[in-house]
């Protein structure tokens, strides 16, 4: 009995040597005293490992902000009348798509955004056409009817683009 209790005993003092012996091994981590200096040949390409290069794990940090912004679509309606377009202010981002559904309801007229060479051609009420762009300016723009004197008359709007 007593020869098994030894047996035992240097069997656990057996394994707490070899556990701790390759517990330094296992490790990722390349531990360096301030005094001791290493320099580690990667590639023909010299590295000086002469300062503390360990860093835990549980003491990094990151943190990670994003905005992200899609285009959106921006969609109108623009009535035309007799020397007059409602609405006569539309309003959008930079970088939005703006869909501008162009409803000629009495008269003859069309509907112009020079600075975005968007036009609907010239034509007698009713008529309905679809306007599609990039808002990819920042500023005010006029939006009008080129058909005789309407601009003149009033037959106007702006465009703002932020």
């Amino acid at each position: 009995m007593k020869n098994t209790y030894i047996a035992v005993l240097v069997l656990i003092l057996l394994g707490v040597v070899i556990f701790f012996a390759t517990k330094d091994k296992d490790t990722d981590e390349v531990q360096l005293d301030e005094n001791e200096s290493s320099t580690e040949a990667t590639n023909n390409n010299e590295v000086d490992l002469s300062t503390n290069t360990s860093i835990p794990v549980e003491d990094i940090n990151l943190e990670v902000e994003a905005e992200v912004e899609l285009n959106t679509v921006r969609e109108f309606t623009v009535n035309a009348k007799n020397f007059s377009f409602s609405p006569s202010t539309m309003t959008v981002k930079k970088g939005d798509k703006v869909k501008i559904t162009f409803i000629n309801s009495q008269g003859f007229h069309d509907f112009k955004i020079d600075a975005y060479g968007v036009a609907a051609k010239q034509a007698q009420s009713p008529n309905t056409e679809v306007l599609e762009f990039i808002a990819d300016k920042t500023g005010s723009f006029e939006y009008y009817c080129s058909v005789g004197t309407h601009r003149s008359m009033g037959m106007k709007g702006t465009l703002v683009v932020n």
